[in-house]
């Protein structure tokens, strides 16, 4: 089978049982770079005799027949330099093609940069999105933070230290400069930091030049509440369905009461 392990996106002693009996028992490795998995394999004072395969986004596809195969009659572990493998990692491609050909698919699970920032963020965690690294090019990463101009969960992104400002500069002309934000660096190091605060507070940290990797979170859009009579243009807009039916179609999309919207439609017709 193909096994993802998580590996520590920091500190070693976050490193499972699990992933160090499976660093030194099983016979294949494919790892984003064999030079991180040896560093974190010294690391761990733990020995391997497994064959090591090299697996990153510039090989992945020439990688995935021979990894697959080898998975139909062993097991073969994949790990990412750090975090779960296939998060904003290589991966994806080995495990649809591992399940195209009936080829059991299991995790080691353990450290998230992505949930360990959310959990820390203070921000609602109960619905999220993960959005990635950001677009390199200042276009590109305002055109992105643009599509989510009304995204209502809290949005979680990757971004390098050289951009971060950039970065918060942008999301703040987007989002507007009191949306809460936090960042959170170097999780689970020593010098571990979470900032937390409004964008525009967050873009005059930046400016600090702070180091490490960098998680972003932005809190969803509050959503608009509409009145009564705001919604009652919808409700006599509508011209393909009858006077009831477009009443529960507006009601229902945001959470009015119909009768009480029935009957603002019902007086609003009769003035026009």
């Amino acid at each position: 089978m193909i096994i993802l392990a998580a590996t520590p996106i920091g500190n070693l002693q976050d490193a499972s049982p699990r992933l160090i009996e499976a660093l030194t028992t099983l016979p294949y490795i494919a790892a984003e770079d064999t030079r991180t998995l040896l560093n974190l394999v010294h690391g761990l004072g733990v020995r391997h005799e497994a064959k090591l395969f090299s697996l990153h986004e510039h090989n992945e596809a020439e990688r995935l027949v021979q990894l697959v195969e080898l998975a139909k009659t062993a097991d073969v572990l994949v790990v990412s330099d750090a975090g779960m493998p296939t998060v904003s990692d290589p991966g994806f491609l080995l495990v649809r093609a591992a399940v195209a050909a009936g080829v059991d698919v299991t995790i080691i699970p353990g450290p998230s940069a992505v949930l360990s920032a959310l959990a820390v963020s203070g921000l609602p965690t109960d619905r999220f999105t993960f959005e990635g690294f950001l677009p390199r090019k200042a276009g590109d990463r305002r055109k992105a933070f643009q599509a989510l101009a009304e995204e209502q969960r809290t949005m979680v992104f990757f971004e390098s230290p050289h951009r971060i400002k950039e970065a918060l500069e942008d999301a703040s002309s987007v989002f507007g400069a009191d949306r809460l934000a936090t960042v959170s660096r170097e999780l689970t190091k020593k010098f571990e930091h979470t900032e937390r605060a409004s964008l525009a507070e967050l873009v005059e940290w930046a400016k600090t030049d702070p180091k490490g990797e960098m998680v972003i979170c932005i809190a969803g859009a509050i959503p608009t509440v509409r009145t009564i009579e705001s919604l009652v243009d919808d409700v006599l807009a509508d011209k393909t369905n009858g006077l009831k039916q477009a009443v529960a179609i507006v009601a229902e999309a945001h959470g009015v009461s119909k009768s009480a919207l029935y009957q603002a439609a019902l007086e609003a017709r009769a003035l026009r």
